[in-house]
């Protein structure tokens, strides 16, 4: 709800003061939906977490299938056998989860692979954004995909310090 009311105070923002500033909307999501490279790149990923996904089911597996074996087992075995079974299943959970969260968690495997691959083909857009914006004298570049984000905003608009002095803060 946030999000959508500053959206719209920006943009009535950004209406009143159209007169003064140039500004273009843009579609981030488009533009990379047409660059090979970025392509390529989701590709990569997406095999890469396939990989690491299916291999983290593996485990899975092997824990459930650990699992049902002791289950069957269990009458049979003595005190000392079952708690070294249900350590080891909980050690191979364990370790298919910390697999998991090393993958997939936040700033993960697939996050430092998704760093290497997609970071330079977004940085690549981002400046040809930029220098679209200052070769044609636009203020400010909205993007359209995901909601109204501004994608860039030419330095002299940018009032923090004046604000900043009003506030007795220096820089």
């Amino acid at each position: 709800m946030k999000k959508v009311i500053f959206s719209f105070l920006f943009l009535m923002a950004v209406v009143t003061v159209k007169a003064q500033q140039h500004y273009c909307i843009i579609d981030s999501k488009y533009m990379l939906d047409k660059m090979s490279d970025y392509k390529d790149a989701q590709n990569k990923l997406d095999g890469i977490s396939k990989t690491w996904q299916e291999e983290i089911d593996k485990m899975m597996a092997e824990v459930d299938n650990l699992y049902k074996s002791y289950q069957a087992e269990k009458p049979m075995l003595s005190d000392e056998m079952r708690r070294r079974r249900e350590d080891e299943i909980v050690a191979k959970e364990k370790a298919a989860k910390d697999l998991q969260k090393q993958r997939f968690g936040y700033e993960g495997d697939l996050f430092k692979k998704r760093q290497e691959f997609i970071k330079p083909v977004q940085d690549r857009l981002y400046n040809a954004v930029q220098k679209m914006a200052q070769g044609k004298g636009y203020d400010l570049v909205l993007d359209k995909a995901g909601g109204i984000t501004l994608f860039y905003a030419d330095p002299k608009l940018d009032k923090s310090d004046d604000v900043l002095k009003i506030l007795g803060i220096n820089k």
